[in-house]
């Protein structure tokens, strides 16, 4: 049962990873790209387009955090 937790527990990391919302944004964006192309919709260009927007918010939450964390560390 160990190698099975271990092989979960590497799958969860391997997907997930630091961040579960960006996990969740691509599946998303997968499941909605997936379900209007069953209805005739061609929008192959929505997962690039909004995995580069689920990177581009990521990096600007990383950078804000660092200004606020920099921010209360300074010496008065």
């Amino acid at each position: 049962m160990n190698r099975v937790r271990a092989f979960a527990l590497f799958w969860w990391d391997f997907i997930v990873g630091d961040d579960y919302r960006l996990a969740l944004g691509v599946v998303l964006l997968l499941g909605l790209t997936a379900g209007l192309a069953h209805v005739g919709v061609a929008l192959w260009w929505l997962p690039p387009l909004g995995v580069l927007s689920l990177l581009a918010l990521s990096v600007a939450e990383a950078a804000w955090r660092q200004r606020r964390s920099a921010g209360r560390l300074r010496p008065d």
